[in-house]
Protein backbone atom coordinates (compact mmCIF):
# COMPACT_ATOMS: atom_id res chain seq x y z
CA UNK A 1 0.00 0.00 0.00
CA UNK A 2 2.85 2.66 1.05
CA UNK A 3 4.46 1.43 -2.42
CA UNK A 4 1.20 2.26 -4.03
CA UNK A 5 0.78 5.59 -2.47
CA UNK A 6 4.17 6.44 -3.85
CA UNK A 7 3.40 5.66 -7.24
CA UNK A 8 0.46 7.88 -7.30
CA UNK A 9 0.46 10.35 -4.51
CA UNK A 10 4.40 10.89 -4.63
CA UNK A 11 6.20 10.31 -7.55
CA UNK A 12 3.28 10.85 -10.10
CA UNK A 13 4.05 8.20 -12.16
CA UNK A 14 0.45 6.71 -11.67
CA UNK A 15 -2.95 7.19 -10.89
CA UNK A 16 -5.14 4.84 -8.97
CA UNK A 17 -7.73 4.88 -12.01
CA UNK A 18 -4.58 3.17 -13.70
CA UNK A 19 -3.15 0.99 -10.96
CA UNK A 20 -3.29 -2.66 -10.31
CA UNK A 21 -2.10 -5.55 -8.62
CA UNK A 22 -1.83 -9.10 -8.96
CA UNK A 23 -0.57 -11.49 -6.65
CA UNK A 24 -1.28 -15.54 -6.22
CA UNK A 25 -1.37 -17.77 -3.25
CA UNK A 26 -0.18 -15.96 -0.27
CA UNK A 27 0.40 -13.35 -2.80
CA UNK A 28 -3.44 -13.47 -3.08
CA UNK A 29 -3.36 -12.68 0.34
CA UNK A 30 -1.40 -9.60 0.24
CA UNK A 31 -3.30 -8.29 -3.02
CA UNK A 32 -6.69 -8.80 -0.74
CA UNK A 33 -4.81 -7.07 2.37
CA UNK A 34 -3.77 -4.26 0.37
CA UNK A 35 -7.20 -3.61 -1.15
CA UNK A 36 -8.88 -4.13 2.06
CA UNK A 37 -6.68 -1.24 3.62
CA UNK A 38 -6.92 1.20 0.33
CA UNK A 39 -9.81 0.12 -1.98
CA UNK A 40 -9.84 3.19 -3.71
CA UNK A 41 -6.06 3.14 -4.50
CA UNK A 42 -6.19 0.39 -6.96
CA UNK A 43 -8.46 0.31 -10.31
CA UNK A 44 -7.91 -3.54 -10.41
CA UNK A 45 -6.99 -6.47 -8.58
CA UNK A 46 -6.28 -10.26 -9.39
CA UNK A 47 -6.41 -12.51 -7.05
CA UNK A 48 -4.92 -15.79 -8.16
CA UNK A 49 -6.16 -19.12 -6.13
CA UNK A 50 -5.78 -16.35 -3.49
CA UNK A 51 -5.53 -17.60 0.67
CA UNK A 52 -7.87 -15.11 1.66
CA UNK A 53 -9.63 -16.69 4.63
CA UNK A 54 -6.76 -17.35 6.81
CA UNK A 55 -8.20 -17.71 10.15
CA UNK A 56 -10.89 -20.38 9.03
CA UNK A 57 -8.22 -22.22 7.36
CA UNK A 58 -5.19 -21.99 8.98
CA UNK A 59 -7.40 -23.11 12.19
CA UNK A 60 -8.76 -26.63 10.31
CA UNK A 61 -5.85 -28.85 10.55
CA UNK A 62 -7.48 -31.15 8.58
CA UNK A 63 -6.15 -29.12 5.23
CA UNK A 64 -2.83 -30.05 3.67
CA UNK A 65 -0.01 -28.39 4.61
CA UNK A 66 -1.96 -26.46 7.53
CA UNK A 67 -0.33 -27.98 10.19
CA UNK A 68 3.35 -27.76 8.95
CA UNK A 69 2.70 -23.67 8.25
CA UNK A 70 2.10 -23.11 12.08
CA UNK A 71 5.21 -22.65 12.63
CA UNK A 72 5.47 -19.62 10.36
CA UNK A 73 2.10 -18.24 10.29
CA UNK A 74 0.68 -19.29 13.82
CA UNK A 75 -1.83 -21.22 15.09
CA UNK A 76 -5.24 -19.58 15.16
CA UNK A 77 -6.85 -21.97 17.94
CA UNK A 78 -4.23 -20.22 20.16
CA UNK A 79 -5.74 -16.72 21.12
CA UNK A 80 -2.78 -14.62 21.07
CA UNK A 81 -2.76 -16.04 16.86
CA UNK A 82 -6.17 -16.14 16.19
CA UNK A 83 -6.15 -12.56 17.28
CA UNK A 84 -3.36 -11.44 14.93
CA UNK A 85 -4.37 -13.44 12.28
CA UNK A 86 -8.32 -11.84 11.90
CA UNK A 87 -6.15 -8.11 11.71
CA UNK A 88 -4.54 -8.93 8.52
CA UNK A 89 -7.15 -12.11 7.06
CA UNK A 90 -8.64 -10.38 4.10
CA UNK A 91 -12.25 -12.33 4.37
CA UNK A 92 -12.34 -10.33 7.86
CA UNK A 93 -11.51 -7.18 7.03
CA UNK A 94 -14.10 -6.31 4.23
CA UNK A 95 -15.16 -2.29 4.08
CA UNK A 96 -19.16 -2.76 3.80
CA UNK A 97 -20.31 0.08 0.92
CA UNK A 98 -16.30 1.08 0.28
CA UNK A 99 -15.50 1.47 -3.50
CA UNK A 100 -13.48 -0.96 -4.16
CA UNK A 101 -11.00 -2.14 -7.46
CA UNK A 102 -12.48 -4.50 -10.70
CA UNK A 103 -11.45 -7.88 -8.84
CA UNK A 104 -10.40 -11.15 -10.64
CA UNK A 105 -10.47 -14.31 -8.25
CA UNK A 106 -9.22 -17.00 -9.52
CA UNK A 107 -8.98 -21.04 -8.19
CA UNK A 108 -8.63 -24.65 -8.61
CA UNK A 109 -11.38 -27.31 -7.90
CA UNK A 110 -8.59 -29.48 -6.99
CA UNK A 111 -6.13 -27.07 -4.97
CA UNK A 112 -4.80 -29.07 -1.89
CA UNK A 113 -3.42 -25.80 -0.80
CA UNK A 114 -5.68 -23.22 -0.89
CA UNK A 115 -8.73 -24.73 -1.13
CA UNK A 116 -11.87 -23.66 -3.89
CA UNK A 117 -14.57 -21.86 -1.03
CA UNK A 118 -11.66 -19.56 -0.17
CA UNK A 119 -11.50 -17.74 -3.47
CA UNK A 120 -15.18 -18.31 -4.09
CA UNK A 121 -16.37 -16.79 -0.32
CA UNK A 122 -14.32 -14.35 -0.39
CA UNK A 123 -16.12 -13.40 -4.26
CA UNK A 124 -19.31 -13.58 -2.59
CA UNK A 125 -18.32 -11.34 0.48
CA UNK A 126 -16.85 -8.70 -1.68
CA UNK A 127 -20.13 -8.55 -4.26
CA UNK A 128 -22.36 -8.50 -0.58
CA UNK A 129 -20.39 -5.92 1.01
CA UNK A 130 -19.88 -3.29 -2.18
CA UNK A 131 -22.94 -4.04 -4.08
CA UNK A 132 -24.10 -0.56 -4.50
CA UNK A 133 -20.82 1.06 -4.86
CA UNK A 134 -19.44 -0.93 -7.09
CA UNK A 135 -22.51 -1.45 -9.24
CA UNK A 136 -22.38 2.58 -9.18
CA UNK A 137 -18.88 2.66 -10.49
CA UNK A 138 -18.92 -0.41 -13.07
CA UNK A 139 -16.37 -2.32 -10.91
CA UNK A 140 -17.16 -6.25 -11.18
CA UNK A 141 -15.89 -9.07 -8.77
CA UNK A 142 -15.10 -11.92 -11.01
CA UNK A 143 -14.60 -15.54 -9.84
CA UNK A 144 -13.22 -17.76 -12.31
CA UNK A 145 -13.08 -21.55 -10.89
CA UNK A 146 -11.04 -24.24 -12.78
CA UNK A 147 -12.75 -27.44 -12.78
CA UNK A 148 -9.48 -29.37 -13.49
CA UNK A 149 -6.96 -27.34 -12.26
CA UNK A 150 -5.15 -27.34 -8.83
CA UNK A 151 -3.00 -24.82 -7.07
CA UNK A 152 -0.24 -24.50 -9.66
CA UNK A 153 -2.92 -23.62 -12.82
CA UNK A 154 -2.62 -25.23 -15.98
CA UNK A 155 0.55 -27.51 -16.73
CA UNK A 156 -0.05 -27.60 -20.07
CA UNK A 157 1.86 -24.56 -22.09
CA UNK A 158 -0.66 -23.35 -24.47
CA UNK A 159 -3.44 -23.28 -21.49
CA UNK A 160 -1.66 -22.00 -19.55
CA UNK A 161 -1.08 -19.07 -22.11
CA UNK A 162 -5.18 -18.99 -22.41
CA UNK A 163 -5.38 -18.16 -18.87
CA UNK A 164 -2.37 -15.53 -18.90
CA UNK A 165 -4.48 -14.05 -21.68
CA UNK A 166 -7.49 -14.51 -19.80
CA UNK A 167 -5.93 -12.22 -16.86
CA UNK A 168 -4.37 -9.94 -18.97
CA UNK A 169 -7.93 -9.16 -20.88
CA UNK A 170 -9.99 -8.69 -18.04
CA UNK A 171 -6.64 -5.89 -16.52
CA UNK A 172 -6.98 -4.26 -20.41
CA UNK A 173 -10.86 -4.26 -19.92
CA UNK A 174 -10.68 -2.45 -17.02
CA UNK A 175 -8.36 -0.37 -17.46
CA UNK A 176 -10.33 1.16 -20.17
CA UNK A 177 -7.28 -0.21 -22.56
CA UNK A 178 -8.94 -2.55 -24.57
CA UNK A 179 -10.22 -1.58 -28.32
CA UNK A 180 -13.34 -3.30 -28.98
Amino acid sequence: VDVARWLVCDANITTSDMLSCEGRSAGGLTVGAAINQAPDLFRVAILGVPAVDVVASMADSSINLVVTEWEEWGNPNEVKYFEYMKGYSPMDNVRTNATYPSCLLTGGLHDPRVQFWEPAKFTATLRHATAIANDKEDRPICLKMEMSAGHFSASDRYKYWRELAFDYAFLLDQLGLFQK
